[in-house]
């Protein structure tokens, strides 16, 4: 048996050498693959692909994506453009032989490349050599004769490319389609690629494409859910007697995105308002849908005029039906401008701050309650007095708590910084809106995980001088009576000349609710800025305005209301309704 022939040195040294060199190309994979991946926007991503990739592997990168990038399944229609995304490239040297690779720019999708700028926008030709590389997926060099006629077209015609190997040509393709190009060169004076950095070039054109998807997927959610949480939001707050109100709402972070915070203001019968903050945990499209659904709900259930215990009650029946996992927190509270009172019911919310008239803040001491989504949970209504000129700010956890700070530290510099907002106005008040700005600036740069809504009621309230109310019983001489109540009320604030007109509108008002009414009615009048008047009675129906027929006897009393009245509407309360219309004031009597 002849003896067995031991191996050249030299054929050991070169397999220790390419097992080495695998090595370290599987190593570089496995660091640039993880920097690409740690992006999070598209940004980030394309320079994680540009940071691994300059100078370990290459000299110089040029990244083209689609403009516009196509998001999920969308069908792009029109022409397929590509944008120069951004451009990498490690210091010229002088050797170079003049070679001028690409610089980093100013600004991300623009940059000058090697013998003059590169394009920056690409279009596409259907059939052309470019279309053809792309649709082949596969990285070539810049000699390789599809590479050499496609290059051109997307860097434009006069770019001067290094020779030889030293240009990979990589499409980037996401889940379902191209979404671009990277360009990788090597200068001269540097070993040509070989053929196993076409598969280095493969894996990073892979994980980047699949990162941008990733990205624009994400970045379409985020926007989706922010644009569904802002609709939701009330465009303006109403302006209901006696209060005067201001709100804020920021969006979270970036790293947190979207979340569910609302808040709402929701004029009653009896010239109260509801005022609502909630928010529903989780940050998701699928909590703005969440938020959108119970604040619509509670606008449903403040018309019914219910007390704030049973709104949260039914809320949370409502975030049951929901699904198991839909979990909120909310406080509402009525404020009643005449009995300068307040009901506060919490669901789990933070407490509400009270910033009194001479600069006292106060955190409120309300039942905190379960969040709304447990079920099966009382909640517990307060009655609290609400002074003239005081002011109760309601918000969401995002403004007071944080990774760095604990709700209740954050309520308590809540507190201060309200406390010392109002020292700088000495006895007033200070206004609402810069009172708002002031409470947001206690944010620090590490305070945004979370959005924030922020609500801000002011007290004015309702001074008894200015309400004038009776019962009356439904009787035929009603009427008659309620015209005398209200020419006297007038008589005794200096609006004679408002006598005519109100007496006529509260004839036919009452008429309408004596007709059928089983209990006394009651006639309320406030002066404010308006002339109000509220009639309730015991009948759920409410009125509608109809045109009456030439032959009809009655059916016009709305009608005339609708003419004559500044503004009117009608309520249903849970033992009947309220129906009520506004007087402009004479110009010489308006306070």
């Amino acid at each position: 048996m002849p003896p067995a022939r031991s191996a050249h040195p030299g054929e050991g040294r070169e397999s220790a050498a390419a097992r080495q060199a695998s090595g370290d190309r599987l190593r570089f994979i496995g660091a640039a693959t993880r920097r690409i991946a740690r992006g999070i926007d598209l940004d980030e991503i394309v320079l994680g692909l540009c940071r691994a990739t300059v100078p370990t592997f290459a000299d110089a990168i040029l990244v083209y994506l689609r403009d516009p990038l196509p998001v999920g399944d969308e069908r792009p229609t029109g022409p397929v453009v590509l944008r120069l995304r951004r451009t990498d490239r490690i210091p010229e040297e002088p050797d170079t032989g003049g070679l001028r690779l690409p610089v980093l720019p100013a600004q991300p999708d623009l940059g000058p490349a090697m013998g003059g700028s590169a394009a920056e926008l690409s279009e596409v030709r259907p059939g052309g050599p470019l279309a053809e590389v792309l649709r082949g997926v596969r990285p070539l060099f810049g000699e390789a004769q599809a590479a050499r006629t496609a290059l051109p077209e997307l860097l434009g015609p006069d770019t001067r490319l290094p020779g030889g190997h030293r240009v990979i040509l990589a499409p980037l393709r996401g889940r379902r389609r191209v979404i671009g190009a990277a360009v990788f060169l090597r200068r001269p004076d540097r070993p040509s690629f070989d053929p196993d950095d076409l598969l280095v070039a493969a894996q990073l054109a892979t994980h980047t494409a699949l990162g941008v998807d990733k990205a624009v997927l994400y970045g379409r959610e985020a926007y989706i859910a922010d644009a569904l949480q802002r609709t939701m939001l009330p465009d303006s707050l109403p302006q209901p007697t006696g209060v005067r109100l201001a709100s804020r709402y920021l969006p979270a972070a970036e790293t947190a995105r979207v979340g569910g915070d609302w808040y709402d203001a929701i004029p009653l019968p009896g010239s109260r308002v509801a005022l609502v903050v909630g928010d529903v945990m989780g940050h998701s499209m699928t909590s703005a849908a969440i938020m959108g659904q119970l604040r619509t709900t509670a606008q449903t259930l403040a018309g019914l005029d219910l007390p704030p215990q049973e709104v949260l009650h039914h809320l949370d029946e409502q975030a049951q039906r929901l699904g198991s996992d839909r979990m909120a927190t909310c406080l509402y509270a009525v404020y009643d401008p005449v009995a300068h009172r307040i009901i506060v019911a919490n669901a789990g919310h933070p407490p509400p701050v009270m910033l009194h008239r001479g600069g006292r803040a106060e955190v409120l001491r309300v039942p905190p309650g379960a969040p709304i989504g447990v079920g099966g949970v009382d909640f517990e209504a307060v009655e609290l007095d609400a002074p003239a000129g005081a002011t109760l700010v309601l918000y969401t956890d995002g403004l007071v708590e944080s990774r760095i700070r604990d709700v209740w530290t954050g309520i308590e510099q809540l507190r201060e910084r309200l406390a010392e907002t109002a020292r700088l106005t000495g006895p007033n008040p200070p206004p609402l809106e810069p009172l708002c700005d002031e409470v947001l600036d206690m944010l620090g740069p590490g305070d945004r995980d979370d959005d924030i809504a922020l609500l801000a009621a002011r007290f004015d309230g309702i001074a008894p001088s200015d309400v004038a109310y009776w019962y009356l019983d439904p009787k035929a001489q009603t009427a008659g009576q309620a015209r005398r109540l209200a020419r006297r009320a007038l008589a005794r604030w200096g609006l004679d000349e408002l006598s005519d007109q109100l007496e006529l509108l509260v004839s036919e008002v009452v008429t309408n609710a004596v007709r059928y009414a089983e209990r006394p009615v009651t006639l309320r009048l406030l002066r404010t800025d308006v002339l109000r008047c509220e009639v309730g009675d015991d009948v759920p129906q409410l009125p509608r305005l109809r045109q009456a027929r030439p032959s009809d006897e009655g059916g016009r009393g709305l009608y005339l209301v609708n003419r004559m009245a500044r503004r009117w509407g009608a309520t249903r309360l849970s033992m009947g309704k309220v129906v009520w219309f506004e007087l402009s004031m004479p110009p010489a009597t308006r306070h």
